[in-house]
């Protein structure tokens, strides 16, 4: 029987991980297993600059943090070694990182996920990942709106070109004009 002290620490660490996945805007679960050293040091490097948590959690305590959410379908995923990767700003970030490394890793797999208070599953995870960036998105959306307006521009001059072919040029009339006088 563990001692009242430390039954109150894993209540406090199950509390502290419900909350930051109810906060959160999606998350990834992962076996982890068979990663590197380096291999690790990198990828926890690229989930913080994205804003990303990543840790290691006792399936137990990942399991209760999930049943207080709402999230009791996780449950069946948490078998042997596995991390949860938190997203607070960007719904893909974790996703997307998280797939780079498994597609390097055999053994390190995306095994289930959630997103906007919903459980999706490992397929749904992958395709998240797949989505460009916010950016790239950014850039095709103000690319896509430029597009028509430039063509319009264009257009434009193209009619004040082909007018301004028939029309004498300004410093021509007035010598004609002299001349005929």
């Amino acid at each position: 029987m563990p001692s009242k002290q430390i039954l109150e620490s894993k209540q406090a660490i199950v509390a502290d991980l419900a909350d930051k996945i109810r906060r959160a805007q999606s998350g990834v679960i992962v076996k982890y297993q068979g990663i590197t050293v380096g291999d690790d040091t990198a990828m926890r490097k690229k989930l913080r600059e994205a804003g990303v948590e990543y840790v290691v959690m006792k399936n137990s305590l990942t399991s209760r943090a999930c049943d207080e959410v709402g999230y009791g379908e996780i449950k069946e995923h948490l078998n042997g070694m596995n991390a949860i990767a938190i997203g607070f700003d960007d719904p893909v970030a974790p996703a997307k990182i998280l797939k780079e490394y498994a597609e390097k890793i055999e053994t390190f797999e995306i095994r289930v996920g959630f997103l906007e208070g919903k459980v999706i599953d490992q397929a749904t995870v992958n395709e998240l990942a797949d989505i460009p960036t916010k950016e790239v998105l950014l850039s095709r959306f103000l690319g896509s709106i430029q597009s028509p307006i430039s063509g319009f521009a264009r257009a434009i001059q193209a009619i004040i070109d082909k007018q301004g072919e028939g029309a004498p040029a300004a410093d021509e009339a007035p010598a004609e004009a002299a001349a005929a006088e």
